[in-house]
């Protein structure tokens, strides 16, 4: 039983979808680009050193997934400016996890330029899955539940607390 659950809950998972929008290196540095003040088609390749049948299908891919949208540039409209959606901009901490990971396990060293909180100047925070009310947690501390099995948010959770379920599995387990 445990297994076949999983497997659907595997199937009905959105992470493969969201790889499909932007789950490919030159899409997360043109999102990068964005996300430090890049608009243009020439900015990103000059900054990627990106080939320009690349760059234009990568483009294209995130403004066809809802990410980007093309608009004309305000300052020349000869221009397309590449202006992040909500959804886009609801990318960020994907890719400060991205980059936060990368400076610890990949690279070793911290990134620069610093991406700082700008009313105190202060670095941060690491990203950490953490629960409704902002306590982190653990790998241990999650697990897996059907949405049917997912009490209101004001109300107590029925049959028990999550660990007690048969329906849940720990994240990392086997």
């Amino acid at each position: 039983m445990a297994k076949e659950c999983h497997r659907a809950w595997l199937t009905e998972c959105a992470l493969p979808a969201a790889l499909e929008a932007v789950g490919e290196r030159w899409s997360f540095l043109i999102l990068r680009g964005v996300f430090h003040g890049l608009h243009h088609f020439e900015e990103y390749q000059a900054t990627l050193g990106i080939a320009r049948n690349i760059l234009s299908n990568r483009l294209a891919r995130l403004v066809e997934h809802g990410v980007l949208e093309r608009q004309p540039d305000p300052y020349d409209r000869r221009k397309i400016a590449y202006q992040l959606t909500e959804k886009g901009r609801e990318l960020l901490p994907v890719l400060v996890a991205l980059r936060q990971w990368g400076e610890r396990w990949v690279s070793g060293v911290p990134s620069n330029p610093v991406l700082v909180d700008k009313k105190s100047g202060r670095p941060v925070a690491r990203m950490a899955v953490s629960t409704c009310d902002g306590r982190p947690l653990s790998l241990t501390e999650l697990g897996w539940l059907d949405r049917s099995q997912i009490a209101a948010p004001d109300a107590a959770p029925a049959g028990g607390s999550a660990v007690d379920r048969t329906a849940t599995s720990p994240i990392g387990s086997r």
